[in-house]
């Protein structure tokens, strides 16, 4: 199959190293740059390339901000059978993008990043293929992941939503409150030092991605739970009282078991 790749960042080179032993591959960026360390895959520069290299498939791995900008930068240069997807974390106005673009299309959503995941291993990480996504493409895409060895989850456009604003907004939001309260430490801990390379690593990522995924209309539901949380804790807290903590503790291991 042709495939193009839009955007060499961390997730389209991690596409065209996978995908491009077996099929022939493209990788178009706006920034030639980037596309230096691209192996065994053509490299366009012009737009124009992409009409001539036609594609079968498009994979939209540009930044959240610009997914739908670049879907219709090149939907002019690809032939009317090409199936167009994305792999946003991110789904905001797809689902009415996709409703007129005149492509059949597919969305899927890596849930394992490059920040934190081993991308060599990846069996404990999770990958959503969403259930509106034409067949043919849903095909490709979960054969895809299973040869990486992800735990594929087929959820519509909602359920992704509601699914990111517990399994995203949750963590990022306690790194920003842990990283907004913290102060240096000359001899910190290995919890801390451990909680200190998360926050890095959130800290590393896109600020509109960041803001995307915590203006979910979903997340502020899941903000309320942490704040009823806290409430607990601090009244628990105050009052030492060692009964509440003890079943708090254990209210807590069982969440997590």
């Amino acid at each position: 199959m042709k495939i193009l790749i839009l955007g060499a960042g961390k997730m389209g080179s991690f596409f065209a190293d996978v995908l491009s032993f077996e099929h022939e591959t493209a990788v178009y960026d706006i920034d030639p740059r980037k596309l230096r360390f691209i192996y065994n895959t053509c490299r366009f520069k012009e737009l124009e390339e992409i009409r001539e290299f036609a594609p079968e498939l498009l994979i939209n791995a540009v930044t959240v901000k610009y997914t739908i900008e670049a879907f219709k930068t090149v939907l002019p240069l690809l032939p009317a059978s090409c199936i167009i997807s994305d792999i946003a974390s991110v789904k905001n106005d797809l689902e009415d993008f996709y409703a007129g673009c005149g492509h059949r299309f597919v969305s899927t959503h890596p849930m394992f990043g490059p920040t934190f995941a081993s991308l060599n291993n990846l069996s404990s990480e999770n990958a959503i293929v969403i259930t509106e996504s034409d067949h043919l493409g849903k095909t490709f895409f979960l054969d895809l992941y299973r040869k990486l060895g992800l735990n594929i989850f087929e959820y519509s456009f909602k359920e992704h939503d509601k699914t990111v604003a517990y399994s995203l907004s949750i963590p990022f939001v306690s790194t920003l409150v842990f990283s907004a309260v913290m102060k240096h430490q000359d001899a910190p801990g290995t919890t801390f030092k451990k909680h200190l390379a998360i926050a890095h690593g959130l800290m590393n990522e896109d600020d509109f991605l960041l803001q995307e995924i915590l203006f979910n209309s979903e997340t502020p539901a899941q903000l309320e739970l942490i704040r009823s949380e806290l409430k607990q804790i601090l009244e628990i807290v105050k009052n030492r009282d060692a009964q509440r903590m003890k079943s708090y503790l254990e209210k807590i291991r069982n969440n997590i078991r």
